[in-house]
């Protein structure tokens, strides 16, 4: 087998793959269908096309029918008229529109045998038509079920798997949630116990008493200085309690 030949087997292959992938089957049954009302309709345009073609033949031939039957009377006149010559002539036309006449007959024949055997292939195909048609909307019915219940497969397969990542997530919640709750417990143990007293408090209040002590004492000498200040050089402030 050479390159090329098996390069097109697969083509081939990967074009039907393609098509029967892409393929929705209620599109396919519905596109046969209307192509067999197609040729139904065609069938039974055939047959008013020979029905309408027998009938014209129908008429000629009653137009004929009506001629033999004058060239009859006209011999039978010509005879009566001693003029047989031309009641010669007149069945010798006769002869000639009977030859007619059968011919017309004959093809009368044969269009009613065409328009029997069209009808009877109408029947058929309308019989086959309407089996068909009832197929195809069981089958649609089948393959719609068939593609609503994958759908619903598909999406109760993703809520699961959705599901289950909720289920983790919660999990991690909720044991997270539980080391919180003992790491809490056990920092209000452990500050109960005193073991997590505040080691900074007492120093924070021994050096907020110095800075006390300082700023009174540094008030106390600004005072002092004021005083000094109001009652002018060489006086002397008077002892509290004391005497002159």
């Amino acid at each position: 087998m050479g390159l090329m030949t098996r390069m097109g087997m697969v083509l081939k292959a990967k074009m039907n793959a393609l098509v029967e992938g892409s393929e929705n089957p209620a599109e396919t049954l519905e596109y046969s269908y209307q192509k067999q009302l197609e040729m139904l309709q065609k069938v039974k345009r055939g047959i008013v096309e020979v029905v309408t073609s027998k009938r014209r033949v129908e008429m000629q031939a009653e137009q004929v029918r009506g001629q033999v039957a004058q060239l009859e009377q006209q011999a039978g006149q010509a005879l009566q008229a001693g003029r047989e010559d031309l009641a010669r002539l007149a069945l010798q036309r006769k002869q000639m529109t009977l030859g007619q006449l059968e011919g017309l007959e004959a093809q009368i024949h044969d269009l009613e045998l065409e328009q029997q055997k069209l009808a009877e292939g109408e029947a058929r195909l309308s019989a086959k038509v309407e089996a068909f048609r009832t197929q195809k909307e069981t089958v649609k019915a089948q393959y719609a079920a068939a593609e609503a219940g994958v759908r619903i497969g598909e999406a109760v397969h993703g809520l699961s798997e959705e599901m289950a990542d909720v289920g983790l997530a919660m999990q991690r919640a909720e044991d997270k949630t539980q080391k919180m709750r003992a790491r809490a417990g056990a920092i209000d143990e452990l500050a109960a116990s005193g073991v997590l007293t505040d080691v900074t408090s007492s120093g924070q209040s021994d050096l907020t008493r110095e800075l006390a002590q300082i700023s009174a004492a540094q008030n106390v000498e600004s005072e002092l200085a004021a005083l000094r200040q109001q009652l002018g050089p060489g006086s002397q402030p008077k002892l509290l309690g004391g005497g002159s």
